[in-house]
Formats: C-alpha cells, sequence, structure tokens
C-alpha cells in the first residue's frame, strides 16, 4: 500500500479522496490521517471502520485516532504508534480500542506513512482488523487450563450460596424485578413488585406477561425488545412506558432487561427491572418551568437596568465625569454576562421542549470566526487570543448559534485559564467537515469527566469550587453541534490545558 501511494501524483487530499474511493469495499477498516495538521487528524474512514467501531463518519473526521482508546491510555501500543509517528516509520501493533457504546474490541493495527516528492510525510494510512475473537480465545483458553482442577463439588456448593446470595439481594432492592422465561412467562416477583402493584405473586406468576393486567404490557416496543433479550444477547435500558394501572393510577415507568447467566445454570431467563420515575419526571419537569418562567421575568427588569446604565455611561462621558466611568463599564460588563446567561437558560428550556429556532444561511467561516474572537478580546485585557489556520470557505449554517457555540468556549478557554495568557482558535478545512479547536493553558479537566461536561448543570468538583458558573454553556453548545450534524469533544488532562474541538459538515 505504501508503495501503491507514493506512485500517485500528489496532488493534496484529492488524490487522497480517490484512493478511499477505492478501497471503501474492503472487510478492513482504513483510515487516513493529515500528518501536516495539528494533532494528526482523521480525514477519511472507509465503512468497515465505521461498522468495526459503532461511530458514523461525521463522529470520527476530525478526531485523533487515540479517542478509540477512551481514557485507556497506558498501553504500551500507544507508545509505539506515537514513536513511529514522530519518525514517519510504518509499524503494527494489537490495540485495546473501544465502540461507541463502551464495549472493549482489540484492534490489529497497521500504520504506513504516505510522502510526498520531497521524503516529507503528509498522511499516515491506517488498517484497522478486529482481532477481539482471537483474544476473547486466547483468554478462555488460559481460564478454562486454570479451571481444570475444580472439582464438580466444589461448584454445585458454590452455585447454591449464589443462588442464595442473589435471592436476598433481590428482595432487597427498591425496585421491581420480574424473572421471565424464553416464552415470556413469569417464573417469579420479588416483594417490591408486589407492593408496589399491589397485586399477590400468584396472581402474575406461570402467566405470559403481555396478558398481564388485560394486555397493558402487551406493546409492540416492548415486545420486540424482550423477544430479542435471549436469542441474541441483546440487553436493553432505558425503555419507558406511560400507563393508568389498576390500584395505583397512571405511573411513568423505565424498564430494563438482560440474560441471566449463573455460571451456566441459567441462560434461558430473562430478568427484568422496572423502575418508577413518575415523581422525579414531575420534578424535573417543574425544575424546567421554573428556569423558563424565571428566565422570562429577569429580562424585562434586565433590559431596563441594561438601558438606563447605557444612558448613566453616557452622562458620565458627555460630563467627563472618570470617577464613575469605570464603574459603568464593570455594571455593563456584568450585564452583559447576565444577559448571557439568561438567554442559555432560555435556550436549555426550548432544547428540552424541542422548540429551538435554527435559521441556516450560506456565509463565509473567517468573518464568523473573526467577529466571535474580536468580542471575546474586547472583553479582556489579561489574555491574548490567536487565530491559526485558515478556514477561507464558504459553509452552510446558523450564523447567530455557531457564534454562541465559540462566544461560549472562547470565554471558557479564558475564565478557565486564570495563569495561561495565550488562548489559541485553530482552524482545518477537513474532506466535507471543517473543524475549529481552542486551546487554551488552565486548569484542564479530568479525563472521567470528558463526556459529562456536556450533560446539563454538571460541573466538575474542582472547577465548582473555584470559578463561578451553572453549567449550561457546554450543553448548549453541544445541542447547537449536533444540530449542524457534528460533534464537539474535549481532549484534556488535569492541571495541563484544554482542546475544545469542534466540526460541522461545511454544507449542511
Amino acid at each position: 500500500m505504501e508503495e501503491f501511494l507514493r506512485r500517485l501524483p500528489h496532488t493534496g487530499q484529492t488524490d487522497i479522496r480517490l484512493f478511499a474511493a477505492a478501497v471503501s469495499a474492503s472487510n478492513n477498516g482504513v483510515v487516513i490521517t493529515d500528518h501536516t495538521q495539528p494533532d494528526e487528524p482523521i480525514i477519511y474512514c472507509n465503512k468497515a471502520f465505521e461498522t468495526m467501531t459503532g461511530y458514523t463518519n461525521k463522529e470520527i473526521i476530525g478526531h485523533n485516532c487515540r479517542f478509540l482508546q477512551d481514557g485507556d491510555a497506558g498501553q504500551e501500543a500507544r507508545h509505539i504508534l506515537r514513536e513511529a509517528i514522530g519518525k514517519g516509520e510504518h509499524c503494527s501493533v494489537e490495540i485495546r480500542n473501544y465502540k461507541k457504546g463502551g464495549r472493549l474490541f482489540w484492534n490489529e493495527l497497521t500504520i504506513s506513512p504516505v510522502k510526498d516528492q520531497d521524503g516529507m510525510v503528509t498522511n499516515f494510512i491506517g488498517i484497522q482488523n478486529d482481532i477481539t475473537r482471537r483474544k476473547e480465545a486466547e483468554e478462555a483458553l488460559i481460564v478454562e487450563r486454570d479451571n481444570l482442577e475444580e472439582r464438580v463439588l466444589e461448584r454445585t456448593e458454590d452455585l447454591k450460596e449464589s443462588e442464595a446470595y442473589l435471592a436476598s439481594i433481590i428482595e432487597t432492592v427498591r425496585e421491581s424485578l420480574v424473572v421471565l422465561d424464553r416464552d415470556m412467562q413469569v417464573l417469579s416477583v420479588n416483594e417490591h413488585f408486589c407492593r408496589f402493584f399491589k397485586s399477590v405473586e400468584k396472581d402474575i406468576k406461570g402467566k405470559v406477561l403481555f396478558e398481564h393486567n388485560n394486555g397493558q404490557w402487551n406493546l409492540p416496543e416492548l415486545k420486540n425488545l424482550l423477544i430479542n433479550v435471549l436469542p441474541n444477547n441483546n440487553p436493553f435500558e432505558g425503555f419507558e412506558i406511560e400507563n393508568e394501572f389498576p390500584k395505583i393510577g397512571r405511573k411513568l415507568l423505565v424498564l430494563n432487561a438482560r440474560q441471566v447467566i449463573l455460571k451456566g445454570k441459567y441462560q434461558d431467563r430473562i430478568l427484568l427491572a422496572i423502575e418508577d420515575i413518575t415523581e422525579r419526571r414531575e420534578i424535573e419537569q417543574r425544575k424546567e418551568d421554573f428556569i423558563s418562567i424565571a428566565s422570562h421575568e429577569m429580562k424585562t427588569p434586565l433590559t431596563s437596568i441594561k438601558g438606563n446604565l447605557q444612558l448613566l455611561q453616557r452622562k458620565a462621558q458627555q460630563n467627563n465625569d472618570t470617577q464613575y466611568l469605570s464603574g459603568f463599564e464593570t455594571a455593563v460588563k456584568s450585564v452583559a454576562r447576565l444577559e448571557r446567561l439568561i438567554y442559555d437558560l432560555l435556550d436549555v428550556s426550548k432544547i428540552q421542549a424541542g422548540r429551538v429556532a435554527f435559521s441556516f444561511t450560506t456565509f463565509q467561516l473567517d468573518r464568523l470566526i473573526n467577529e466571535a474572537v474580536s468580542g471575546i478580546q474586547a472583553t479582556t485585557n489579561t489574555h491574548t487570543i490567536k487565530v491559526t489556520g485558515s478556514a477561507n470557505i464558504e459553509v452552510t449554517a446558523d450564523f447567530g448559534r455557531l457564534e454562541q457555540v465559540l462566544l461560549n468556549l472562547l470565554s471558557n478557554a479564558v475564565k478557565y485559564s486564570p495563569d495561561g495568557k495565550d488562548v489559541t482558535l485553530h482552524m482545518s478545512i477537513l474532506p466535507d467537515y471543517v473543524k475549529i479547536s481552542i486551546t487554551d493553558k488552565g486548569v484542564g479537566i479530568h479525563e472521567r469527566d470528558h463526556k459529562r461536561i456536556f450533560e446539563r448543570f454538571y460541573r466538575t468538583d474542582q472547577i465548582s469550587e473555584k470559578f463561578p458558573g451553572v453549567g449550561i454553556g457546554l450543553y448548549v453548545s453541544n445541542e447547537i453541534i449536533k444540530e449542524h450534524k457534528g460533534t464537539l469533544w474535549v481532549d484534556s488532562k488535569e492541571g495541563e490545558g484544554a482542546i475544545f474541538s469542534f466540526t460541522i459538515p461545511i454544507n449542511h
């Protein structure tokens, strides 16, 4: 493959895309990275790579390949890869990767450099092969070898103890639990089920679940999920149903189910867990209503305060009252921050209700970048925002919403790096996508929080102790990028700064 690429006339990314089309039918995963861009971003992947990892093309493009290790950074294979890439050399490793849902798979990875006519490395090609089954077979052989001397009597006694132990746990769990056989007949229910539904076990035991309570459980989606648990070993979580139940009224329930396996004895049974989230959802709704109402009610007095402050500021300028001008300037900035917070809170309510409006137009991306950077630079005398790379390209997107994302990320970079004076915004043009990365030298984010920081109102412990905030800016930004069919992510270690990056399609 390396020799083939060297024979291609080197005319940049067009050649790489033509080559990618030729290998798109390969059963092996293929990725191509851009060695000339910072952090070696992926610029192409074939369908086999998407199938292997569970990620879609738009979730892959622009990332460094290490995102597949999902925090498992201590692998020797990563050091070997890093050294080979640094030297521009070919290498092969076996490395632990994780699918989109977090499932581990072993990857046999071979990387080869692509060089231009001057001998400079421009790209790397990675060939991926899923060897999970082979690894599992090797591990199974080791386990089997270690267990050969285990006696049948010891296993039987252990099984009895396990059954008694599990039974005691089931009876103390504060969720309704149901055990089903492969024909969906109820084998047993725990005490919590009987108390919650105000029934006795004999009324449901031995009956088909879908026929219980006049078919209230006979929902096509639920039925399809349950009948696929055993034959496909396909557990499910978070299935919600809302129904009027006898004796207890209307309830909102969330269901989880998985196959029961106890040392090979029970493999044809399903454990169904039922959780009542009626009250929790009502509390969440009341909280959403409060946020929406409070945000709307604050807009009117804030507008009045803002107008009067601007009037007083102009008066002070006319009278050359320097003593008051500094105070008015600080007050105006504080009002602006409060105004942004209110609009973010309103956006949270609209997102939850599915009422966020977007207006897609075509514009020069450079203009958006310059306006956002200028807006933040005007608010700080302590930090310098540098713009690198090029994005001299037209994109189809919502100008105002993307500006909102950039303002959030840039203001966070300034806010959370009190000792680091430089913030860098880098622009890259990738095949069909643009990538924006904002780098700071601030407090950083622990790897365990990389995904949770995009949740509503979530703030890490070390951040909430030192910096004020409510934890909605990143949530809103992430939802805006999702609406643009893009992805937003962070690369960071605690105490070592952070790089927030997002990609969006050039044409929505």
